[in-house]
């Protein structure tokens, strides 16, 4: 059963429709609350979206959660987590552990296909206050989120012999593309950069590239670059400013999110979701390769940061700008500032002493 926060607002009203479907794109709103679908997930989850929680009452944000307690070791996602999402439209999620091996199906996974959820966004920006080996970093990473090497068709041809395909199609490799360059044009970026591997993978990435390149051709104010995944990684720990908005297929888009984020201040503090056409799920941006940390855990010294700007980008595709520029400036303040930094950041403070810090920041 859904267990119910206080809420800040108790109604809720319906999506606004809007002229354009693309998700994740600041416009206007009628500035109704809205109900949001929250689950904390697995190791450190419960106490970063603790603190978004926090965060989110001290605003008087308009919106108020729906939580579940879902877990990486389930078999599926229960039924009436997805009627939750697909009711509400939006989720907030910690991360959930996918457990190696066992033929455990993934849970982000179920929850991508599910919900078509065909964009995965990461933006990997530098924060003022937190010293990094390149500066002017500003790169939004859109992968591919529902086929390629994560289509999940794996056998054993014979004993020792494992095939696993890689499914690259016209329509999906379009519709990332669209989204790309959408995106770009909605957000006034200049650039859009493919990465493939089409020199070894001539079908498969040769098809996502043509796609591409089709989908250029209907924008020609944005300007269209292609480059070859290994270059694409050696450049971006080179020279990541030259890079602006990326589109992917589904495994690239991966390691060059990740990258990125390392580049740019780490995972603990890089924005994401996973969009599309109808329903958006906001998460930590890069892989939470913490959420199974006991020691960050036990010491309750998780990074907050990532998801509460998530969290932004979730108020801002709620048609809250006011709110999400509230929080963001609020969270950069402090990052700013340099006195409440966790561990990973270089300093020793606590979740709930960051929380403390943006709220009262916040005024």
């Amino acid at each position: 059963m859904a267990r119910r926060s206080i809420p800040i607002l108790k109604q809720c009203s319906r999506f606004l429709i809007q002229s354009r479907s693309v998700t994740y794109m600041p416009r206007p709103g009628d500035g109704a609350p809205r109900t949001v679908t929250l689950l904390p997930g697995d190791g450190i989850g419960p106490l970063v979206t603790g603190a978004v929680e926090q965060v989110m009452e001290a605003m008087h944000a308009p919106l108020y959660f729906e939580k579940y307690d879902v877990h990486g070791d389930m078999k599926k996602v229960p039924q009436e987590v997805i009627d939750s999402i697909k009711k509400n439209k939006v989720c907030l999620k910690g991360g959930l552990a996918t457990p190696m091996g066992g033929g455990v199906s993934s849970l982000n996974m179920q929850l991508r296909r599910e919900l078509d959820l065909y964009a995965s966004l990461v933006n990997c920006f530098n924060l003022p206050g937190l010293p990094t080996r390149h500066e002017n970093v500003d790169i939004v990473v859109i992968r591919e989120n529902t086929e390629g090497e994560y289509s999940g068709l794996e056998h054993e041809v014979v004993p020792g012999v494992v095939e696993s395909l890689k499914v690259i199609t016209k329509f999906c490799s379009e519709r990332i593309a669209k989204y790309a360059f959408e995106y770009a044009y909605l957000n006034n970026r200049k650039t859009v950069t493919a990465v493939h591997k089409a020199n070894i993978m001539k079908l498969a990435d040769g098809l996502f590239l043509e796609s591409c390149r089709e989908v250029a051709t209907k924008y020609p104010g944005i300007k269209y670059n292609e480059i070859i995944v290994d270059n694409c990684c050696m450049q971006l720990v080179s020279k990541p400013e030259q890079f602006d908005v990326m589109v992917t297929p589904n495994l690239y888009g991966n390691l060059v999110a990740n990258t990125a984020a390392g580049i740019a201040g780490g995972t603990g503090v890089m924005p994401g979701g996973n969009v599309g056409a109808d329903h958006a799920i906001f998460e930590q941006g890069a892989s939470a390769g913490n959420v199974g940390n006991e020691k960050l855990l036990e010491q309750k010294k998780a990074n907050p940061v990532a998801l509460l700007l998530s969290s932004a980008m979730m108020l801002r595709h709620l048609q809250f700008p006011s709110f999400a520029d509230r929080l963001e400036t609020a969270v950069k303040r402090v990052i700013s500032e340099g006195k409440y930094m966790t561990k990973d950041l270089g300093g020793t403070s606590t979740t709930q002493e960051v929380v403390d810090a943006v709220i009262a920041a916040l005024d």
